[in-house]
């Protein structure tokens, strides 16, 4: 915990302006220095670039180093191995405070520590953790977590790509698609059919038959990374299968804590928006008045706050529930829907209030719209989770 001071006086305010259940008040004292460490890491590291790197299409990898020093990758992980050991709220507000500043920032953290360096610690062996997870959480190892395919991302037990056993090695063929951090990764967390069932392997870059292509000509997460892989005949020594778990219930593991985050972050989204458009529609003149002391205004803003105030509220019982170890992936089914639906909503009403000035990178409210049509859709589709609680409700299995 050396990372993080405890010192937020000289943050007195609440970070988020329209918090109004003082929520803030029902975390605690490190949790609270958690969020302001990771809050001015945003306002003073992420703002000041994100709008350039979102036109440029662009991930800003200078700011990973700084990433890794606060202590954001494998923030729940155990000290031991170089991480944080911090509980599972903390890791909440850590995703809201960088999703504040852009999708993709908090993207590479969620990947990094979720869906990468979470496998790594919960099916590996001893020695592959201490091999990889403390240079993971240094930022000296960048992973990448291989499950969605081209042809069905929704429905991951038709996947393809296959690994059959030789000797001492597993010989690895396929292809993955809409893989953060693809071009960036050290290594691949990459699931495969095998004739024991659905495994994982770590995959290093630089084995022979291993190719990422990244994606171009995206019109959201723009400064993230997203890449197709390729397996022509790789060959992944046994060291390198995670063999602690088979079956989906190893990647779906990886993705339920991954949502966990992802209902923290558009929270940040959401809140950059509103706050954006306070002041905006406050300097705004229209009709010899401010934008903001019309009726119409008023009633769109506090609605999005109510919103927001709902899936802070909502957030919060699910870390809750997480650090007590009674948190059920239905539970985060639930929050991801409510929260993502939230943040795109909400991102594009305050487009709106913007009027034309909001289409520019100039505001965040495009940005965070833009963003959000990916996060809306990755690691389960609304549809996907609305499912998910229609099947808890009734029993029935309608996928």
């Amino acid at each position: 915990m050396a990372r993080f001071h405890l010192n937020f006086a000289e943050r007195a305010m609440a970070l988020n302006p329209v918090d109004l259940f003082d929520v803030r008040s029902l975390l605690t004292e490190e949790e609270r220095s958690v969020q302001d460490t990771v809050a001015r890491f945003t306002d003073e590291r992420v703002l000041p670039i994100i709008g350039d790197a979102f036109d440029e299409g662009r991930f800003p990898r200078e700011l990973v180093g700084e990433i890794a020093e606060m202590g954001l990758l494998g923030s729940s992980l155990p000290e031991e191995y170089g991480c944080a050991g911090l509980n599972s709220v903390s890791y909440g507000l850590i995703c809201q405070e960088l999703e504040r500043g852009d999708s993709g920032i908090r993207s590479f953290v969620s990947v990094q520590s979720s869906l990468c360096m979470y496998p790594i610690f919960a099916y590996g062996t001893e020695e592959q953790k201490q091999r990889w997870l403390p240079d993971m959480a240094a930022g000296k190892v960048i992973g990448c977590f291989g499950l969605t395919e081209a042809h069905g991302g929704s429905d991951p037990a038709t996947m393809k790509t296959h690994a059959r056993r030789d000797g001492d090695d597993w010989v690895l063929n396929g292809s993955k698609m809409w893989i953060t951090n693809g071009n960036l990764a050290d290594i691949a967390i990459v699931w495969a059919q095998t004739d024991d069932g659905i495994q994982g392997f770590v995959v290093e870059k630089g084995m022979a038959g291993f190719a990422a292509q990244e994606v171009k000509h995206k019109m959201s997460l723009r400064a993230s990374v997203t890449s197709a892989l390729f397996f022509d005949n790789v060959r992944v020594p046994e060291a390198n299968r995670l063999p602690n778990v088979k079956g989906l219930k190893g990647p779906l593991g990886c993705l339920t804590q991954a949502r966990y985050g992802i209902t923290w972050g558009p929270i940040g989204a959401a809140v950059a928006c509103l706050t954006e458009v306070l002041d905006y529609t406050k300097e705004r003149i229209l009709f010899g008045r401010p934008v903001a002391a019309t009726q119409s205004a008023q009633i769109k803003m506090a609605d999005m706050a109510r919103r927001i105030t709902n899936a802070q509220l909502l957030s919060l019982q699910l870390g809750r529930l997480k650090d007590a170890g009674t948190m059920k992936p239905q539970q985060v089914s639930l929050a991801k829907w409510n929260n993502c639906r939230m943040a795109i909503d909400i991102a594009r009403e305050c487009r709106d209030l913007l009027g034309g000035a909001g289409i520019t990178t100039e505001h965040a409210a495009i940005r965070h719209a833009l963003n959000m049509e990916s996060v809306i859709t990755y690691e389960g589709t609304e549809t996907v989770h609305q499912l998910v609680i229609g099947r808890e409700l009734t029993g029935i299995n309608a996928f």
